[in-house]
């Protein structure tokens, strides 16, 4: 029996390691590196806990994507520190560690994946839509990914870490419906509607005035989708309370443009630059000791190296 396909949503966790450890952690040469020794930890901990058979560190292309912002030109505005080149807010001792994930990783023989034009999000999106064969399960800090969860044709499920790995919730379609109210079927599909009517003022999306979150979790359960929400709106007569089809027709060019923003792509040109199968040991054992030493990463990497499955 195969271990699931895992989806790393690196952004994600090696901030989370950024703010969770000191930035006392540094190589010889003065380079902070505790989001690299965070991450390696985790990757660590996902083989060890989760036992995968596959995995892929998806990475962010363009962290704000230009169909997003030409959608709707909010999306992620207050997260700009260079609006000229579209540049993210990123702390400057985080910014030199992401190089040297990427060189542990490839040092590892670890699968990354990008897609050009689009954020992790819709790597994941893709690659959880393209899998037939093993169940998949995401590991993430970010809440947008449970709209990921299926039943069929395997199962997905997201690990959400967002109170750290200690306090990982494995949340599949049951465990959504259950924490948020939605239906049943479609529960993915729900989540992301439901979080497109609430808003996101963390990612710039205003919502609809009116409806929060509970509102609108019960409007999923009865429509099914936005797509239902809006046609039975607009049906005469309509079974929507006045006060909802009210603050929809108030909001209609944000719920026109919202989908597409909100909802991760399942179509993105994903590239790949090797098999995704876990490596039984480190592809390059000698650069992973020399970027061991260079950049004092110690325990971690030993951790890792132990974690693998050879």
């Amino acid at each position: 029996m195969t271990g699931p396909l895992v989806l790393l949503d690196s952004a994600s966790l090696y901030f989370r390691s950024f703010y969770a450890l000191p930035d006392s952690l540094t190589a010889p040469d003065g380079t902070v590196v505790n989001a690299v020794k965070g991450f390696t930890d985790t990757i660590a901990r996902i083989l060890n806990d989760r036992k995968p058979s596959r995995l892929v560190a998806c990475m962010d292309a363009d962290w704000r994507p230009a169909f997003r912002v030409n959608a709707l030109p909010t999306y992620k505005t207050h997260r700009v520190a260079d609006p000229a080149n579209n540049v993210e807010e990123i702390p400057d001792i985080l910014t030199p560690q992401v190089p040297i994930i990427l060189e542990v990783l490839d040092a590892f023989g670890f699968a990354v994946a990008e897609a050009e034009g689009y954020e992790a999000d819709d790597v994941i999106g893709t690659l959880a839509h393209r899998e037939s064969k093993d169940p998949v399960e995401v590991i993430t800090g970010d809440r947008d990914l449970f709209q990921v969860v299926r039943h069929e044709p395997t199962p997905a499920s997201v690990v959400y870490v967002g109170r750290g790995w200690a306090k990982a919730e494995v949340i599949g379609p049951r465990e959504l419906a259950a924490k948020y109210d939605l239906p049943s079927e479609n529960t993915g599909i729900a989540y992301a509607d439901m979080a497109l009517l609430r808003g996101d003022p963390s990612d710039g999306l205003p919502g609809v005035a009116g409806i929060g979150e509970k509102t609108a979790a019960r409007l999923m359960v009865k429509y099914g989708s936005l797509e239902g929400l809006l046609a039975a709106a607009a049906a005469d007569p309509s079974d929507v309370a006045l006060r909802v089809r009210s603050a929809l027709t108030d909001a209609a060019d944000y719920v026109a443009a919202a989908p597409l923003v909100v909802r991760v792509a399942l179509d993105a040109e994903v590239v790949q630059d090797r098999d995704d199968r876990v490596p039984a040991e480190a592809r390059d054992l000698d650069r992973v000791r020399e970027l061991q030493e260079t950049w004092d990463l110690g325990a971690s990497i030993d951790r890792l190296l132990a974690a693998l499955p050879g």
